[in-house]
């Protein structure tokens, strides 16, 4: 048995060895083959991604883009059609299309700021924001001149397209815009129709443009003279839904909710002196209706009073921050647009934003419930109201603690209260 054993045992040691080889063989060769149909699969892709591109390029000259005047030359980029301004070293429009790829977009910021190459005189370029100095130790010291290179088409809109992402860093796409606009008040801008189209699941049209005028003042120490525009604007279309809205909005911190500067599409093109979407049904270019493009969670918010509205010494919520802290009895008028009674019994009123966005909230405690005839969260509820007392800030919110129904006015819709 042992000879046996001792005869066997070479063999199988062979057959083991063989075996084991052969089991490493067949992995590497599914490795290769995974890595082939990875590079397949990122090809194809690729091709996808190429085409949506053509597309966009097809239905932005077709569609999308603003109706050309004489004298126009646009240059086309591969997600977006720009006009240029070489008086004013910026675009006088950029077009492009918000797609729902967005939500499945995984492409980060590139910050490959550059010129553009395509602009026949030449672009804005680097030293028309600041100048970057490198140091002895290889690190960079910057001289701003007091603005960002504000986004027109912004680079999120294109997350699922690193090509058409990068784009949006040409020189070309920039615009000097306020640090506090730029990054508060436009971004949210920009998120509420990446946000529209991520629930709707449609694509859309957008035209971003800055309002030019020949008076407009320069950047003195930009190597180009950029102008600052005093204002910006934006028109969104959705064919689908046969829906059209424009936003201007003032270059500096924008305390009021975005729906407060939405305007029609009419209005817009009068003030820039371009046709936008000439083959959409001239009535959607006159709506203000800005309620369908709002998040879902924020349709029942309401546009603040207008100021000049309302009678003497009465405010809208917006003007209400003005006066937080001042310990002086204010009466703000808006409408109850979400309610809550706390676990504890306090009552919660926020007019003409809800929560968690609220703009000014009015609270009453639970032993104060006790001056009131009716329920305040229930009957309250959609209705508005003046409200008139001292204003605090509650976690960066104005906020108004009334004491009994006294403090509450009704007010209808001809400006009357009762």
């Amino acid at each position: 048995m042992r000879k046996f054993l001792l005869l066997f045992l070479p063999v199988f040691l062979a057959s083991t060895l063989f075996s084991q080889q052969n089991t490493l063989d067949l992995i590497k060769e599914s490795e290769t083959e995974l890595q082939k149909i990875r590079e397949e699969q990122r090809a194809i892709v690729l091709k996808i991604e190429n085409l949506k591109l053509l597309k966009i390029q097809e239905n932005l000259k077709t569609i999308g883009n603003p109706e050309l005047r004489p004298g126009d030359e646009p240059v086309n980029h591969r997600a977006m059609t720009i006009l240029y301004s070489e008086a004013h070293e910026q675009a006088a429009w950029v077009s492009h299309m918000i797609l729902p790829e967005i939500k499945e977009g995984v492409v980060g910021r590139t910050n490959d700021f550059r010129p553009d190459s395509l602009i026949a005189t030449g672009s804005a370029v680097e030293q028309d924001y600041f100048l970057k100095e490198t140091l002895p130790d290889g690190s960079s010291k910057y001289d701003g001149f007091g603005y960002d290179r504000g986004h027109l088409a912004p680079s999120a809109d294109f997350r699922w397209s690193l090509s058409a992402l990068s784009e949006s860093y040409l020189y070309s796409n920039m615009s000097p815009q306020k640090p506090e606009f730029n990054r508060d008040s436009w971004a949210k801008l920009e998120d509420l129709l990446r946000a529209y189209v991520s629930e709707n699941n449609v694509p859309l049209y957008v035209v971003t443009g800055p309002v030019l005028r020949d008076n407009l003042p320069k950047i003195e120490r930009s190597v180009n003279k950029v102008s600052i525009p005093f204002h910006y604007y934006k028109v969104a279309w959705d064919p689908q839904n046969q829906r059209m809205i424009a936003f201007v909005m003032p270059n500096r911190f924008c305390e009021a909710p975005l729906e407060t500067y939405a305007v029609s599409v009419d209005s817009v093109e009068a003030l820039s002196g371009f046709n936008f979407f000439p083959s959409a049904d001239e009535a959607e270019e006159r709506t203000t209706n800005v309620k369908p493009w709002l998040r879902i969670k924020e349709q029942n918010d309401v546009t603040p009073l207008k100021a000049n509205e309302l009678p003497k010494n009465h405010f809208n919520t917006v003007q209400a921050r003005l006066y937080s802290g001042k310990n002086e009895n204010v009466t703000v008028c808006g409408t109850v647009v979400s309610t809550k009674l706390s676990s504890k019994g306090n009552v919660f009123l926020n007019l003409d934003k809800g929560f968690p966005n609220q703009i000014f909230t009015v609270t009453i405690f639970k032993d104060q419930m006790v001056n009131f005839s009716y329920a305040p969260h229930e009957y309250l509820d959609r209705k508005t109201i003046c409200v008139t007392g001292k204003i605090s800030d509650f976690n960066g919110t104005p906020s108004m603690q009334i004491a009994n129904e006294n403090a509450i006015r009704f007010y209808d819709a001809e400006g009357d209260e009762h």
